[in-house]
């Protein structure tokens, strides 16, 4: 028996099995949180129905903010609970929904169709969704007082 048959690929094999072996156990979808004990960034955006809402007029109370999308459908989804979750803590949380990367269009007919018990506001050059640190929708935060 010749040893480079078994060496050869040995020297592939066994990286190989040590790169799966160093992978197991661990969440492949997990990423840092690397805003916890930031102040949350500011933003002064406009609404679907034309009205301003900035991040000022939300202080003194818990804070939801949830980046979503018409063509992501996990978000359609997440939708309906948000919205119910905002009619049970209505007064004592306030609910914001952000569009991420959509259509106006598009939104102004998905929240005819589905309503809307929150403010939705366009973030049109995603300035904020890359200040919060989004990397794709549906992604929440929730912000303390």
């Amino acid at each position: 028996m010749k040893w480079w048959r078994v060496f050869i690929p040995a020297l592939f094999i066994v990286p190989f099995l040590w790169v799966l072996a160093k992978g197991f156990g661990t969440d492949p979808h997990a990423l840092p949180v690397v805003t916890v004990g930031q102040r949350a960034p500011s933003f002064d955006l406009m609404s679907t129905d034309g009205t301003r809402v900035t991040s000022d007029s939300l202080r003194g109370k818990p804070v939801v903010i949830n980046f979503w999308s018409t063509w992501c459908e996990p978000c359609k989804e997440e939708h309906a609970v948000l919205q119910r979750a905002a009619r049970h803590y209505a007064g004592r949380v306030h609910f914001i929904g952000i569009v991420y990367q959509d259509n106006n269009d598009a939104v102004r007919e998905h929240l005819a169709m589905r309503g809307s018990a929150f403010p939705q506001l366009f973030d049109p050059d995603t300035r904020i969704a890359i200040e919060h640190g989004v990397s794709g929708v549906p992604e929440s935060f929730f912000i303390d007082q």
